[in-house]
């Protein structure tokens, strides 16, 4: 990748405003024609908006977005929308028991509605407050409720004499006790936001579990097992590598093998799965600014704590940016696929979404450009400055590429925001068009909603200010 240092927030308001005027336009678009009886909107076939029965994971995203754009614009509708609609339909996602997703449906929906009233965004109510708060109190406690352990008791850490903290357990995902991924990670955000607001998971004989603890175990886990950091643990230990998930033999909670669900197999890496961990990493090193040692005392101290997340954040990052970005910062959807070797020296150039072999991951790329400007804000607040630079004019550098063509959508017949995401290659999901080989030129509900996070974080910084649910 070759990162654009020349660029600012402030250079790039002019694409961030374009942004928020596309998207406007997809929401109120989609809004007005999708079917609730169908489900959530997922990802686009053919220009519209259409879904795939796995897990309801994007409806907050789909709400979210309104939030967001109200955030950016100050349209009233898009608040009065999206206030609507979360209050309708997301009270299901707050007690789903089944998912791994709390983060992206709930702390989108009801975590920006919470925000925006505390930012005086707008119209303080109490009640309102109320409400979105025992929403994520609950989204937390029972996302964190659906957790195991491992066997793994001692501290460990990614960094040398750190004193490491112990990956004793995780929140599984849809697949099963058995089944740690990587997109978990972000979720983690529903634990933190709900014990910051004083609450715990309640068990029998009224035994609490302290949210932060378990937020902080399910990050050591995934640290340690889903991502890799250059110390001779297999014959593919390449520093940043990611694995979508890692299995656990149940009965005695050891760990057993790298998996992948949607990446190409569990020794090559899926970009979005990478950015996941980018983004959820950079965020949860902002919230732990917000604590005390003595709040992380029991599971490691403050420092060992940040120095396992700061270090998973640059591995996974420097990998990105250095081992397998296009030169524009877009990524191919995993690093080594089955015809990667056929694109040649893919790195030296931009992205190519219309070529013949393997297809790119907008969402990816948004997603991690987020991360690597938060990734970027906490090292130059804490003395790093030429390190917070290079990680933040990576952000910039992506979102200069994605904010114009052939990422943006300005065809108003085409419901998506971001073209060229990908959902679930292996399987086949993905539309391609007559003519092509791989997919190309479709959106997902993921990607248009960080797309949107990211202009808007672009936006605040450019006001000298931040983006934060903390």
């Amino acid at each position: 990748m070759k990162i654009n240092l020349t660029l600012t927030p402030q250079s790039l308001q002019k694409k961030t405003a374009h942004v928020f005027e596309l998207a406007g336009q997809k929401i109120r678009t989609i809004d007005a024609t999708w079917d609730p009886a169908k489900g959530t909107p997922v990802f686009t076939v053919k220009g519209r908006y259409t879904s795939r029965g796995w897990t309801e994971w994007t409806q907050g995203f789909q709400f979210g977005m309104a939030f967001l754009q109200f955030d950016a614009t100050d349209e009233v509708g898009m608040l009065h929308l999206a206030r609507r609609k979360t209050v309708k339909y997301m009270a299901s996602h707050v007690s789903h028991t089944g998912v791994h997703d709390h983060g992206f449906n709930n702390v989108s929906t009801y975590g920006n509605f919470r925000r925006l009233m505390l930012e005086d965004r707008i119209a303080f109510n109490q009640e309102e407050l109320n409400f979105s708060e025992l929403a994520l109190k609950v989204s937390g406690a029972v996302q964190a409720a659906r957790y195991v352990p491992t066997a793994y008791r001692d501290p460990w850490s990614p960094v040398a004499g750190s004193g490491g903290v112990a990956p004793g357990g995780y929140v599984y995902s849809f697949n099963g006790p058995q089944s740690l991924f990587a997109d978990t990670i972000r979720s983690m955000r529903a634990l933190v936001v709900a014990h910051q607001l004083g609450h715990a998971l309640m068990g029998e004989g009224d035994k609490p579990t302290n949210l932060l603890h378990r937020a902080v175990e399910h990050a050591a886990t995934t640290a340690r097992f889903n991502v890799f950091f250059g110390a001779g643990r297999d014959s593919y230990d390449v520093r940043g590598r990611v694995a979508h998930e890692s299995v656990f033999n149940r009965n005695d909670g050891q760990f057993r093998c790298p998996s992948s669900q949607q990446g190409y197999s569990p020794f090559t890496t899926w970009t979005r799965g990478a950015a996941w961990i980018i983004c959820g990493y950079a965020e949860q090193l902002e919230f732990l600014d917000t604590l005390s040692d003595g709040d992380l005392a029991a599971v490691g101290g403050k420092r060992a704590v940040t120095a396992l997340c700061l270090e998973t954040a640059r591995a996974a990052s420097d990998y990105y940016i250095d081992g397998y970005s296009a030169k524009d910062g877009v990524p191919y959807w995993d690093t080594s696929a089955l015809n990667t070797h056929k694109l040649g020296a893919f790195t030296a150039r931009a992205a190519d979404p219309y070529n013949v072999h393997e297809p790119v991951d907008s969402s990816a790329a948004a997603i991690a450009a987020q991360g690597f400007i938060r990734l970027g804000n906490y090292l130059a607040a804490h003395g790093e400055k030429a390190a917070g630079k290079k990680y933040l004019q990576a952000g910039l550098t992506i979102a200069d590429t994605l904010f114009a063509a052939p990422y943006l959508s300005t065809s108003p017949s085409h419901q998506g925001l971001l073209l060229h995401s990908v959902y679930h290659r292996p399987n086949g999901w993905d539309y391609v068009p007559p003519g092509r080989k791989v997919p190309c030129g479709e959106s997902s509900m993921w990607g248009d909603y960080h797309a949107m996070e990211l202009a808007l974080l672009i936006r605040r910084l450019a006001d000298g200010k931040y983006y934060t649910f903390f």
